[in-house]
């Protein structure tokens, strides 16, 4: 990971992940699983933008040319589909680590309070696998499940190839041409009602480890993508990585943001930040807006912010590997009355270890009890 900056994920993401994976239960059912899991880096950005010895860098591309062109920044009188409802509630997944736990030890003393502060709390359902045959009915039975109950999922979409440049959370699909293709099935599994979609997490803000060229082919990739979810789904809405408050100066971030397709109306309807992170909510609304206005485009473009576990803030010493200390971050909402903040969310479910206090990716009683105590 990037002891440079990183990140949320840069190498942590897959820290968080609830993956709606198949796991021999019926392609028809998504069900959270531990997957590979990347360790997190709270750092801020170093003065030199190597990666640190235990990021495995890509080769550089045979080809500096992008294979494909990344949407052009649209004007300002562009149009797009109105933001979610304020008032609508977000998507409580019923499988999940956590309460697996729970159903297994209900006689656990740290069991009520792991309950109504994490388990009952609407979480993101991460698609990590690269399976093309199984991820629209796994995408299907998540946004059909949330659309019965009137209520908003939020998905992630995390199999870019490269991933996590090497590290902990590495995979995704074996190229471009594959990701293209697997966005497409993703995107038939969206339904029509409202949804939420973090679009690969880490693959802007971490995207320096790639060629000049591999990283415009993945930005084209990008912005196809936001154009394929948006024009399955014109009630989806598309966010994209802006990292954190603690990597990448606003300008930069944007700037990155822009070839990628992020400005567009078409592909976009904003950024997301501090995934599997731990910076306080009022540095990510004040970075966020920062970005969103050196950004550019549709002025209603917004930012939706993880706040699973930044309760506390980022610890001083720069740890970020289930670091002591830390707590739940604001309750997910979509009504935040906060300007081009659109929600609060919890990406990474709290609990889930970073590798220090569990084995990565898995939950851990102990952490989400002190994550979730008073």
């Amino acid at each position: 990971m990037v002891a440079a900056a990183s990140v949320v994920v840069a190498v942590g993401t897959a820290t968080g992940m609830v993956s709606a994976l198949d796991d021999g239960r019926g392609s028809n059912e998504a069900r959270p699983e531990v997957t590979e899991s990347p360790t997190l880096d709270v750092r801020p950005p170093a003065p030199s933008p190597s990666l640190s010895p235990s990021v495995t860098t890509r080769p550089a591309s045979p080809s500096a040319a992008p294979k494909k062109q990344a949407s052009p920044t649209p004007t300002k009188t562009e149009k797009k589909q109105p933001p979610v409802h304020t008032a609508a509630r977000l998507y409580r997944h019923p499988d999940s680590q956590v309460l697996d736990w729970l159903r297994a030890n209900a006689g656990d003393p740290r069991h009520d309070v792991i309950a109504s502060r994490i388990a009952d709390q609407p979480a993101a359902v991460w698609f990590a696998a690269y399976a093309p045959d199984t991820i629209t009915a796994q995408v299907r039975a998540v946004t059909t499940a949330a659309a019965a109950q009137g209520r908003v999922p939020v998905v992630v979409a995390y199999t870019i190839p490269d991933r996590d440049c090497g590290g902990a959370s590495q995979g995704g699909a074996p190229d471009l041409d594959a990701y293209d293709a697997w966005i497409d099935r993703f995107a038939a599994g969206l339904g029509s009602d409202e949804v939420v979609v973090i679009l690969e997490p880490d693959s802007i803000a971490q995207s320096e480890c790639l060629s000049g060229g591999g990283r415009a082919d993945r930005f084209a990739s990008l912005a196809r993508a936001g154009r394929v979810i948006k024009a399955a789904n014109p009630r989806a809405r598309v966010y994209y990585d802006a990292g954190h408050s603690g990597w990448h100066p606003a300008a930069k971030q944007a700037d990155l943001l822009r070839q990628a397709g992020a400005g567009s109306a078409a592909s976009s309807d904003g950024i997301f930040s501090n995934v599997s992170n731990f910076h306080r909510t009022a540095d990510e609304i004040a970075y966020d807006r920062r970005v969103l206005t050196a950004l550019g485009g549709p002025a209603d473009l917004g930012a939706v912010i993880d706040t699973s576990r930044n309760g506390n803030g980022a610890p001083a010493d720069g740890e970020w590997c289930d670091p002591d200390g830390r707590k739940l971050g604001r309750t997910p909402t979509l009504n935040t009355g906060e300007a081009r903040i659109d929600g609060y969310l919890w990406v990474k479910l709290p609990g889930e270890s970073d590798g220090c206090k569990g084995a990565p990716g898995t939950f851990t009683p102990s952490y989400a009890y002190d994550l979730a105590s008073p």
